[in-house]
């Protein structure tokens, strides 16, 4: 009891310094000086997209944002000149500390609070899985290469079930962090990334969520799951068992549909704003890069900033990229487009592993890349870092 009282006391010392009341919270955040005047904007995820906040302006290399909330919740902050780039945070009642990385606002750290602290440990699991993943691709990058061309089935399906290896110590290590901190907001997000990859079934999940502390159950998000929950109860109770969504069987051989040499077959889907975008809208003048994706896949999150590199640096000379994301909402497709600042089209019908053009290609994994020359034919599939764009300069 005398420990609970001192960490009280000491809690409240703290607010009373900042003079906030309960449901209080102030962001103050620390820039690079050459940003001074510059415009600070607080955005929250709504159904409707992206909703700014509140604004504020850079003075003395320091902005805040002052005012109350009722329950944690993730928020968003982006800064005049810095295109598409933004940091998220948790906004909940109490001082929070924002250093913002004057070169990529995603690598910003915010702390001073309980959430926040959980948040950047939530963060770097996952940080330190997709560097694994990272490194695992470009040490497997010539033997991927020399097995697709041999249409060696064993040595492709030893990567993948390498892979799959690591994405799973990754999602134990996330089941992990969610038993170990009920009160946690980031586990609203750790159970999404536990559920779309699929090792647990459903009601595993579900057990994880009934876990958590109350108060999480009450947040938007936290109502958002269980509703997700209820949904799948009532289905089961109420239809029959619907088949299983089909997944990449790792020992079975690949039944790619599109290989190397063929003509790319057309396909068209609604692009993030509700518009039809067809392949034949989207080829780039000399190159393009079909890219199979989806914003549950950390491997694919892993390489889109080499991704985005590649097209920063030979879109103008004739390469475009059509994203196809295996989503199942839109919310977390756009979500991951601006996080990951991909700025080239992007389709999705948004029926996961049912996505129309995945099985017209013959996608049985995530990611998965074809490359097109001018002409409309694969010439490449599945090239990354150093041989991906080896291939884009030649075909340029």
């Amino acid at each position: 009891m005398k420990k609970i009282a001192l960490f009280l006391s000491i809690a409240a010392l703290v607010a009373s310094c900042k003079n906030l009341a309960d449901n209080e919270y102030e962001v103050t955040g620390t820039v690079d000086p050459s940003w001074e005047g510059r415009t600070v904007i607080l955005e929250k995820q709504s159904m409707m997209g992206l909703v700014p906040v509140d604004t504020a302006k850079v003075e003395g290399a320091k902005f805040t944002f002052k005012d109350t909330i009722s329950a944690p919740e993730l928020y968003l902050i982006s800064v005049e000149g810095i295109a598409q780039q933004k940091l998220d945070f948790i906004l909940e009642p109490g001082s929070i500390d924002i250093e913002v990385d004057k070169d990529t606002l995603g690598k910003s750290v915010a702390d001073g609070t309980f959430n926040n602290d959980k948040y950047q440990e939530f963060k770097k699991i996952n940080l330190t899985n997709y560097k694994k993943i990272q490194k695992f691709d470009k040490d497997n990058l010539e033997k991927g290469q020399k097995a697709q061309m041999a249409n060696d089935t064993v040595a492709i399906n030893q990567i993948m079930k390498g892979k799959k290896e690591i994405i799973k110590g990754m999602e134990e290590e996330l089941v992990k962090f969610i038993k170990d901190n009920p009160k946690a907001y980031a586990n609203l997000r750790a159970l999404g990334y536990v559920n779309q990859m699929g090792f647990r079934k459903p009601e595993e999940v579900k057990a994880l969520f009934d876990n958590l502390d109350a108060s999480l159950k009450k947040t938007a998000e936290g109502k958002q799951i269980a509703d997700y929950f209820k949904q799948l109860d009532a289905q089961k109770n109420n239809t029959p068992p619907a088949p299983q969504e089909p997944q990449p069987e790792e020992d079975a051989a690949p039944k790619a549909s599109v290989k190397v040499g063929d003509a790319a077959p057309q396909f068209s889907a609604p692009a993030p704003d509700g518009k039809q975008v067809s392949l034949t809208q989207a080829m780039g003048k000399k190159v393009t890069i079909i890219d199979f994706w989806a914003s549950w896949c950390p491997p694919c999150r892993a390489e889109n900033p080499n991704v985005v590199a590649l097209y920063k640096k030979y879109h103008d000379k004739g390469l475009n990229i059509v994203g196809v994301s295996l989503d199942k909402t839109a919310d977390a497709w756009k979500k991951a487009i601006a996080d990951d600042k991909l700025t080239w089209n992007h389709i999705s019908n948004l029926k996961y592993w049912d996505e129309p053009i995945a099985k017209q290609y013959g996608v049985e994994q995530v990611p998965t890349m074809f490359v097109l020359d001018a002409s409309g034919k694969v010439v490449a599939k599945d090239l990354r870092g150093a041989a991906l764009e080896a291939k884009v300069k030649e075909l340029l």
